[in-house]
């Protein structure tokens, strides 16, 4: 019988006090309420550790760089405590047909109990074209994905890579390189999406930990992303927005606004068009994002985001607006240059405004 997240940590002399403490911290980190910390203790004092198989495919490994690097929890509690990682060549000490006879014994012992974690996705066109490349245990790695995926509980597709296709599945696409979400006869088990180049470390192991604590799926939104890292815009909690909102810019790098702070949307930034929490969990342990380092987003975790390109062109031709202008003059001026996505929230203060004074008159 596999171990308990619980049982893991007390063989490895941790106390109930620090355990809790452990809880709650992760339940703040996914941005639950203090009430969800006692459920996640029981969680993980009741329910084994779900059995997870790790596949690669065509990707640069940026994903498990990422989640290596998760503080809350931290990488190694995931791994070692709260999952059964039975499956990762990158890590795993097994090889050969050692390691792929692991494949089979997990498919047979728990059918339709065991997660399959993607990162990366598999070229369907490479016979084409005359080339080979992820070949796992003597077969095209497409194979392997469509016969661990039949069986699953859940598959979760790391970073754009598996998400949307990113660079591999950019103009002109020699190898067919696929999401995972588009691979014919993929099964019919339920695909969350956790985009980014690479996602954020919480992210991941926000998303692993609310599949233990509760036992389901996080919501998800239309496009198969969990709401509760990607529901909102990164220019929506961006310090910078109130710069923004004054039409105070940066309008080239290292400019006296660059100095002092302004928004870097004139730049390229994409992040008023980005569905991601990097201005909110940010990275490396909640340090800093790319905003914040004076670099614009480049919106990797959006679908096409690479064939896109234009990292660095304005997202629309809106005139600057004026130093020290109010929200309401950004928000009007935006609603009649464009009317859609980035003029959107900017004219929603001057909505609300309008509609209050027309009350108190």
């Amino acid at each position: 019988m596999i171990e308990t997240f619980y049982d893991v940590m007390r063989r490895q002399g941790i106390t109930r006090r620090s355990f809790l403490k452990y809880c709650s911290l992760t339940a703040a980190a996914m941005g639950l309420g203090p009430a969800f910390a006692p459920k996640i203790a029981h969680a993980m004092e009741t329910k084994p550790r779900i059995p997870v198989l790790w596949l690669h495919g065509l990707e640069c490994t940026c994903c498990s760089e990422s989640f290596i690097r998760s503080a809350h929890p931290l990488a190694k509690d995931v791994i070692l405590s709260m999952i059964s990682l039975d499956y990762d060549t990158l890590i795993m000490a097994a090889a050969g047909h050692q390691a792929e006879s692991i494949i089979d014994e997990i498919i047979e012992k728990y059918k339709g109990n065991y997660i399959l974690a993607c990162e990366g996705n598999p070229g369907l066109d490479e016979g084409k074209t005359g080339g080979m490349s992820c070949i796992v245990g003597g077969k095209p790695y497409t194979e392997q994905l469509r016969r661990v995926a039949k069986d699953a509980k859940a598959i979760i597709s790391w970073g754009s890579c598996a998400s949307w296709g990113c660079v591999q599945a950019a103009r002109p696409n020699p190898t067919g390189a696929t999401p995972i979400h588009k691979v014919p006869d993929i099964g019919d088990a339920p695909i969350i999406k956790v985009p980014g180049c690479p996602p954020i470390a919480e992210v991941m192991t926000g998303v692993v930990t609310y599949m233990l604590t509760f036992d389901r799926l996080p919501s998800l939104d239309r496009q198969g992303r969990p709401l509760m890292f990607y529901s909102q815009r990164i220019h929506d909690k961006c310090y910078r927005r109130s710069h923004f909102d004054a039409g105070q810019f940066v309008e080239k790098f290292d400019d006296e606004g660059a100095r002092k702070g302004y928004c870097l949307y004139k730049m390229g930034c994409k992040g008023p068009t980005t569905y991601n929490a990097c201005s909110t969990i940010r990275w490396n342990g909640g340090l800093s994002f790319p905003i914040q380092a004076g670099h614009p987003c480049i919106g990797c975790s959006e679908d096409g985001f690479w064939d896109k390109g234009g990292f660095y062109d304005r997202l629309t031709s809106i005139d600057q607006f004026g130093i020290e202008s109010n929200a309401d003059d950004v928000g009007l001026a935006a609603v009649a240059a464009v009317g859609v996505g980035v003029a959107a929230h900017a004219a929603a203060s001057a909505v609300k405004r309008a509609q209050q004074k027309g009350d108190q008159e």
